[in-house]
């Protein structure tokens, strides 16, 4: 491992190398050793909300509309007030990661929240 590596995110020194990318283990952040976080960073704050505020780790968002739990007969009701979000690099839309009282963990789209 590269003693100069730390994380950009969190300035953790426990870095590892996982083929082309540098992980984090104390907050799962990914960087190339090339760009040395600058991309990541500059994606995370294109993530807008619904009403389009920039959002960062760490807001409070409130969902907007009721949302159907995938695999389960609950729902996140519009309203519901989420504190603390991660923002993530999703394929699938869903960017925030976060964790709703009585639903337990799951992840959000963007679009379907304001933030706080």
């Amino acid at each position: 491992m590269d003693d100069g590596m730390i994380c950009p995110k969190c300035s953790s020194v426990h870095a590892y190398q996982d083929r082309g990318l540098w992980v984090c283990p104390a907050c799962a952040h990914e960087w190339s050793a090339e760009n040395n976080g600058i991309a990541a960073t500059s994606r995370e704050t294109s993530v807008r909300d619904a009403h389009g505020n920039v959002l960062s780790d760490g807001d409070s968002v409130i969902v907007i509309k009721d949302l159907k739990v995938k695999g389960s007969s609950s729902v996140v009701k519009g309203g519901t007030k989420v504190k603390n979000v991660r923002l993530t690099e999703a394929t699938d839309g869903h960017n925030i990661a976060c964790k709703i009282d009585g639903i337990g963990a799951m992840n959000l789209k963007s679009e379907f929240v304001k933030k706080a």
